[in-house]
């Protein structure tokens, strides 16, 4: 790595001298315009608007548009004398807890390496930073800019984090936060159920930029002169969901199979004497609907065999009035015995 600063960081009256590297570096694949016919470079002229004449970079200046079509002329000089006080020096302005710092705010991240003699404060700076849980909020001047900045350990090292100032931060001006919409309790138990079947431990090195690596393999395929190999088509976008509890509950149970988790079971018998939670209820209600569903075609099919086992009486009281019929002559003959 190249330092692209110098200069000191000022912890009260301690002076640590250090080198500032850029931290990140973009990794996107970049192009230049071409002649489509011959893949010549497009080249493009500096020229002015007024005269017509093309100007060199000793001839530009900046110029501040106030409105009407005049325009305020800054040289090198009028920036040469506006109060960088701090133009060699980062000054440590206070130190506070990293969560209050509002990650909206961070810009750029630099590396400080110590200089020189200055390694022993620079140590000093980074336990004490580590030891405290804080940290520190800078101001520092870079390309002839002041900016806010902040000061914190990262892998052993002290990294600069440049910030933007409150007031380049938008306010959000969005016509939904003025409805008045409500969100029932069991779709939000439902929801953060399925934030915790998606938790995790954040490892960055498992995320890959997937466009920049096919357009890599087109570009070497191209070199190579030989066939691109289209990557898989993503898979597509589910569609709106219409029921927000059906689909909540469905990307709950989908996050538990990619996890490996069985699915959770029903309420059960036994012991848990606690009130029916909104997913609870909502399982349960959803297991009944099941349920009912299951028992209709068995409703039909029972009411076919309901005749066959009716049938079994009749055939009984047929056999009994058959005995009967039987029997009566047995009486008539018995009779005149009884009257003898």
């Amino acid at each position: 790595m190249r330092a692209i600063w110098k200069g000191a960081v000022s912890f009260g009256l301690v002076s640590i001298g250090v080198k500032l590297y850029s931290a990140t570096e973009e990794k996107d694949i970049r192009f230049h315009q071409v002649h489509r016919e011959d893949g010549g470079r497009i080249r493009y002229k500096r020229t002015c608007s007024v005269c017509g004449e093309e100007v060199t970079y000793d001839d530009i200046a900046k110029g501040y548009d106030i409105g009407g079509g005049e325009m305020v002329i800054l040289t090198d000089e009028d920036f040469a004398d506006l109060p960088l006080t701090s133009s060699r020096a980062i000054d440590v302005l206070e130190f506070v807890p990293a969560e209050q710092v509002d990650p909206i705010l961070y810009n750029k991240a630099y590396f400080l390496e110590p200089e020189g003699t200055a390694t022993k404060p620079y140590v000093l700076l980074r336990d004490a930073l580590t030891d405290s849980e804080r940290v520190a909020i800078v101001k520092v001047a870079l390309r002839q800019r002041e900016q806010l900045a902040t000061l914190r350990v990262r892998e052993g090292v002290l990294l600069l984090n440049t910030m933007l100032w409150p007031d380049e931060i938008r306010t959000p001006d969005f016509g939904f936060l003025d409805e008045d919409l409500k969100v029932r309790p069991p779709e939000l138990a439902m929801a953060s159920s399925l934030i915790d079947s998606m938790t995790g431990e954040f490892e960055p090195d498992v995320f890959t930029d997937d466009y920049r690596a096919a357009l890599q393999e087109v570009i070497d395929a191209k070199v190579e002169g030989r066939e691109v190999v289209q990557p898989e088509e993503a898979e597509e976008a589910p569609a709106a969901a219409v029921d927000l509890m059906a689909a909540l509950k469905a990307s709950v149970e989908r996050a538990k199979a990619a996890r490996g988790e069985p699915a959770r079971g029903g309420g059960g018998g036994g012991g848990g004497g606690g009130e029916p939670t909104p997913i609870s209820s909502a399982r349960s209600a959803q297991k009944a609907a099941e349920k009912k569903a299951a028992k209709a075609p068995a409703k039909k099919t029972a009411a076919k065999k309901t005749p066959a086992k009716k049938a079994e009486p009749a055939a009984k009281t047929a056999a009994g009035k058959t005995a009967a019929k039987k029997a009566e002559p047995a009486k008539k003959k018995a009779a005149p015995r009884k009257t003898a």
